[in-house]
Parts: structure tokens; sequence; C-alpha cells
């Protein structure tokens, strides 16, 4: 059965940080096929990844408004550019959704992969969907069961209230989530007590379980200065070895 792994959270948390980092780990523990889908407008996971972009669905969407080859109905011509749309690299393929149709607008662009998901989602062990900011898109793509959902914060007050929100906003969404957990990125080690503080409210008030609290680290930021991938990154490397622990527990407990 495919699991699907979907991250939610406040604009600038880290989202894209953690699902590059997701890939590593499943990647590395043998867990794949793995299908991770860029849901940004603003489509930057290819980068962390250090991978070329050829085709987007918004571009496909673009497409289909013009002729069809002959021979072909418009549900198979989709099908087959978005297969052609498919970044295909050892262990996991990477999808990007790309600019929506208009302003705020990406009804088309999730149809189409709405369409074709459950047919995608055949191929793989695991799904990670990078989404933008809000909860939308998993309302939208027939991801109506999800096994993981990592809402992710800063280390901020403000960022901490968000991830309550969202946990408070999933039900309303109609979305059968399993596992529901508050994973805290770039925090200060030590964590500040009135940060922890936040953190253990958050986590006993809401509908959600700490994951795990990712430190700040200079390896991830020289990786992306340099433009190098994340999954090039040591396996001994101090953040890898700390993502790597709590991604080892979180799966293990659910199986």
């Amino acid at each position: 059965m495919t699991k699907v792994i979907a991250l939610a959270g406040k604009g600038g948390t880290g989202k894209t940080t953690t699902s590059a980092l997701l890939i590593k780990y499943l990647t590395h523990r043998k867990m794949t096929p793995v299908l991770a889908v860029d849901a940004d407008a603003n489509a930057n996971l290819n980068e962390l990844l250090d991978l070329n972009v050829q085709t987007t669905l918004g571009e496909i969407r673009k497409e289909l408004k013009g002729d069809i080859p002959t021979g072909m109905t418009r549900d198979q011509y989709m099908e087959m550019k978005i297969h052609q749309a498919l970044i295909e690299e050892t262990g996991f393929d990477l999808l990007v959704m790309g600019q929506p149709d208009g302003p705020g607008c990406y009804c088309a662009a999730n149809q189409y992969l709405a369409m074709t998901m459950d047919k995608l989602a055949e191929n793989y062990a695991y799904i990670i969907v990078d989404n933008e900011a809000g909860m939308e898109h998993l309302s939208r793509m027939n991801l109506r069961s999800i096994d993981y959902l990592f809402i992710v914060s800063d280390p901020s007050a403000r960022g901490i209230m968000t991830a309550r929100r969202i946990a408070d906003i999933t039900e309303p969404l109609q979305l059968e989530i399993k596992k529901q957990y508050l994973l805290v990125n770039r925090t200060p080690d030590p964590i500040p007590s009135a940060l922890q503080a936040k953190i253990d409210e958050a986590v006993a008030e809401a509908d959600m379980e700490l994951a795990g609290i990712i430190s700040s680290s200079d390896d991830l930021i020289q990786q992306e200065l340099n433009r190098a991938s994340y999954l090039d990154l040591p396996d001994n490397s101090a953040v890898i070895e700390q993502v790597f622990a709590i991604f080892d527990a979180l799966f293990a407990q659910a199986e």
C-alpha cells in the first residue's frame, strides 16, 4: 500500500527542506520508490536536490488548451505528458506543479494531477507532497487519506500558533489523517525554555504529536549556498543523524 506524507505550515518554516531530507531518508533506508510532488507555486524542491525541471504541470495545462495529436483523447495526452514531466532519479521521481492558472487559481492544474494521482500512486511506496502555505492542495489532489501529516514550524511563537491552527482545520477539510505531527525547524541549541513551553502547550492542546526538533544547521546553509544537493550530505553530518533518528522512531512506531 502506498503511504502518503504531506507537509504543511506557514511560509518559510522549512517545509521544502524537510521534504528534501525525507527523500534522503527514504532512499537511504531503501523505502522506495518515492514520488515527490512539489505543489508550491514557488517551486524550489528541485534546487535542494540539484535537479533541473524541464516541464511543470502548469505548462502541461497550457499545452492542453491547444490541439491534441490525432488518435489521442485529451485525457490520454495529459497522462502521457505528466509521465514525461516526471524527473526520474535513483529511488525517487519528482513532479513539479509549477505556476498556477491565474492569480490564486490552481483549479485546472490540480484537476489534472488528481486525475492521474491514483494511477501514479500504484508505482510508489511513498508519496511526499510539499505544499505551499496552507492546506488547500491536500483537499484537491485526491489525497483524502494521508498517513503522515508533518506540520512544520520555525522556532517562533507565531509559527507554533499557526501549526496549532492547521492541526485544528484538518477535520473540516474532511481529510483522513492517520498521524499528525508537529516538527520544529532551525531551533537554537539548547532550546530556550520559553520556546519549549510553547511547543509543549501546542502539542497538549492540539490534535498532534511532537515528531521532533531539528537544530539550526550550518551544513544545510552551506549546501544551499553552494547549490549542492541535500542528498549528498554525509551520513555523519549532525543534522542528518538528528533527522534520521527522528524519522526512524516515527516510521518504526507506525509499523
